[in-house]
């Protein structure tokens, strides 16, 4: 028998969905402040981010200058809102993280203030360069640990002793020696080091667009997302796991960071899930799957793509069109990992007539979804990500303020002209400057202020430039942190080794370099977040496989690929230990979950590599052959259907051992570029459909009720 719908669980869920106006904070261990140290973080988020808009509208400062006081923004901000140990008071500031607070602030202007000086000596530092620089990178360490955990930190270090006691090591691995002030000019004086090209993305575009996914957010954007997954998928089998990858999908096109997914949709998916009979440690896993997947969701994708899109020198718009596809198998793995789940399980979904309307939905608030339409537009038209997700947040700030004062009159005509008003401000804006929309912004703010409900409006931009800067610490210190292992392993020449290795092993079979590369992003994985997994490896790996044959987009790809798979790996799964502070579950048993269900996406970046085509890039001709893309989408969800029927073993009945065996030598068949294999595994998968609906007819008779 089906496992019957909780009492009252359907109503619940309104009132879940009550509660997600305000997205919860990304990190559980920050301080909760009052009084005069509340302010001062208020005071230094709003500063950081008023100076990220003015950098992103007028460029007042050179590169250098923004990277650095970009980085003394924030540890200013860590010191503030992490304590040094995870057990320390949280509702006091103590004296000395002040002065280190203060201290990394005034240090982060040390390249604007000195920055003709630094210019003229550069490569031969003075005594307070080096002081200004060792202290600059100790403070990132700590400030590092503090709001990123011990493995990057120590990981970091790792490449920095060998930086300086290197040329000790036997063999192969020593390097000539390196003084102090060669460390330290790498590391802190130039842009080889923390003030590297991630940093440089993390000051630029990576802000604009954590600031304007928490616009969206306080705009209601997670609550339309909700009711919208809510209303197409809550009924059908397993509707509230469906509701978690659906939901956790939208919101993965405005917000590139899979934990702050799991810590806002979750919110909302876990408790429904775990209220309609799913185990805490199975909703939990859902949740965390479909989240990280929003890192490679377009257009709004997670910090790595930025710094793809920089580091090969390529616009936007490509990395976004290379992951559309992977993108879309992503979350078709996980929502038939679900659907399998459920059948297996025989979990169902709300009453149908107890979901609400999506197109009610998305008729009252389809306006959330401007300001993405016209980013989507703008990146896709040729226009810098930077000058996108600025025109993004303008449009949003400009939408949140009108609609206040538009409903302010409460007359239709009124709401007409003010669209049409918010068009020919946008098209201004995009051939007149900024200070068509600074007006328009200026006007309405003052409007708020004397409109009924105009206040609320108000706080709720103040708080969404809060939000938005304190979202960008853990993103922007990963960004700084790593640029040490970058300058370490530009210096010593490294890099070269490790991908020799790479390279050797390729002569022999491409394959096992892939397995090598996929090793190293899963280890490294477990102890850091995605953005430096993706640079430590790319900077190694990606180069040999290139000279390898794949193709250099499809190389990183695969790369940012399984550095997102990592996230879910125990034994440092973070969005899994995210999601264990909602599941109330272990977050070891939601990593395994999680593992498992992301287990079929593991075929689709070995397919890509063998035919890129999948991620929409040309053969070998210079053609991209839609045909072969085609084929190559179509043959990875056989061996998504294949993959998962094996990892769960249910695919509309439950499946014995033998039967699994054949599934998963079928997809891996799909997975081999070896003449012959595809049409093996085509075979093998309609043998299995044929053999598993002849099992159900004979069942049937017997009165046994199938789980299709």
């Amino acid at each position: 028998m089906s496992s019957p719908v909780p009492a009252g669980a359907a109503a619940q869920a309104d009132d879940l969905l009550q509660n997600l106006d305000h997205p919860s904070d990304d990190h559980g261990h920050t301080r909760r402040l009052g009084g005069w140290a509340a302010w001062l973080v208020v005071i230094a988020a709003l500063s950081f981010s008023v100076f990220q808009l003015v950098v992103a509208a007028f460029s007042p400062l050179s590169s250098l200058p923004t990277r650095s006081i970009h980085v003394g923004f924030l540890m200013l901000l860590a010191f503030l809102l992490y304590p040094a140990r995870s057990k320390s008071a949280r509702d006091r500031l103590p004296w000395l993280d002040l002065v280190l607070a203060l201290g990394c602030f005034v240090l982060g202007l040390y390249h604007w203030k000195f920055e003709a000086d630094l210019v003229l000596r550069s490569g031969d530092p003075n005594t307070a360069d080096m002081v200004v620089g060792t202290a600059c990178v100790v403070l990132l360490f700590e400030a590092a640990r503090r709001v990123l955990g011990l493995a990057l930190p120590i990981v970091c270090a790792l490449f920095l002793a060998y930086g300086i006691f290197g040329e000790y090591l036997p063999g192969e691995l020593a390097h000539r020696p390196f003084g102090m002030d060669q460390i330290i000019s790498q590391l802190h004086l130039g842009t080889e080091g923390i003030y590297g090209t991630p940093t440089l993305v993390s000051a630029t575009y990576i802000f604009l667009f954590i600031l304007f996914g928490a616009f969206l957010e306080h705009a209601g954007m997670i609550r339309l997302f909700n009711e919208m997954a809510l209303g197409f998928v809550g009924h059908a089998k397993g509707g509230p796991a469906k509701v978690a990858v659906v939901s956790s999908g939208f919101m993965g096109t405005i917000s590139g960071s899979g934990v702050a997914n799991v810590l806002t949709v979750g919110q909302f998916t876990i408790p429904l899930m775990k209220r309609f009979g799913y185990a805490p440690h199975f909703a939990g896993a859902v949740e965390a799957t479909a989240s990280m997947g929003g890192q490679i969701m377009p257009p709004v994708m997670g910090a790595v793509a930025f710094i793809m899109a920089e580091t090969l020198n390529v616009p936007y718009a490509e990395i976004c069109k290379a992951a559309v596809v992977p993108a879309l198998l992503y979350y078709v793995t996980t929502f038939w990992m679900v659907h399998l789940e459920a059948g297996r399980a025989n979990l169902l979904g709300l009453p149908k007539d107890q979901c609400p309307n999506p197109w009610r939905a998305i008729r009252e608030r389809w306006y959330l979804m401007l300001p993405l339409a016209a980013l989507v537009a703008m990146l896709f038209h040729g226009f810098t990500p930077m000058f996108a997700g600025l025109t993004g947040l303008a449009l949003t700030g400009v939408l949140i303020l009108g609609t206040t004062v538009a409903a302010q009159f409460g007359q239709r005509a009124m709401r007409v002209v003010f669209w049409i008003g918010l068009g020919i401000v946008a098209s201004f804006f995009a051939k007149f400057g900024i200070w068509v929309i600074l007006g328009l912004i200026a006007a309405l703010v003052a409007a708020n202020a004397v409109a009924q409900g105009g206040r609320s409006t108000l706080a709720a931009l103040r708080d969404s430039l809060i939000d938005g800067a304190k979202q960008a610490v853990p993103v922007g210190l990963a960004c700084a942190i790593v640029g040490v292992i970058i300058g370490t392993l530009t210096l010593t020449g490294a890099a070269t080794s490790f991908a020799g290795y790479i390279l050797q092993v390729g002569e022999k079979s491409l394959f096992m370099s892939l397995v090598l590369t996929m090793i190293v992003c899963l280890i490294l994985g477990m102890g850091i977040p995605t953005i430096p997994n993706y640079i430590i490896t790319s900077s190694i790996a990606a180069p040999a496989l290139l000279k390898l044959g794949v193709p250099l987009i499809v190389s990183h790809m695969f790369v940012f690929y399984f550095g997102i798979m990592a996230d879910l790996t125990p034994p440092v799964a973070l969005a899994a230990f995210a999601a264990a502070s909602i599941a109330r579950a272990s977050p070891m048993k939601i990593g395994m979950k999680a593992t498992q269900i992301a287990a079929a996406g593991f075929v689709v970046p070995y397919m890509a590599v063998y035919d890129p085509a999948l991620m929409l890039q040309p053969g070998a001709d210079g053609v991209l052959h839609w045909g072969a893309a085609a084929y190559m989408l179509f043959k990875c969800l056989v061996a998504i259907g294949l993959w998962g029927a094996a990892a769960i073993g249910y695919l509309s009945r439950p499946l014995h051992v033998l039967e699994r065996l054949w599934c998963a030598a079928g997809a891996l068949l799909l997975v081999a570029a070896i003449p012959f294999t595809d049409e093996l595994g085509f075979a093998a998968g309609a043998l299995m459909l044929a053999w598993n609906g002849w099992q159900l007819k004979r069942q049937r008779p017997a009165g046994v009720v199938s789980g299709a």
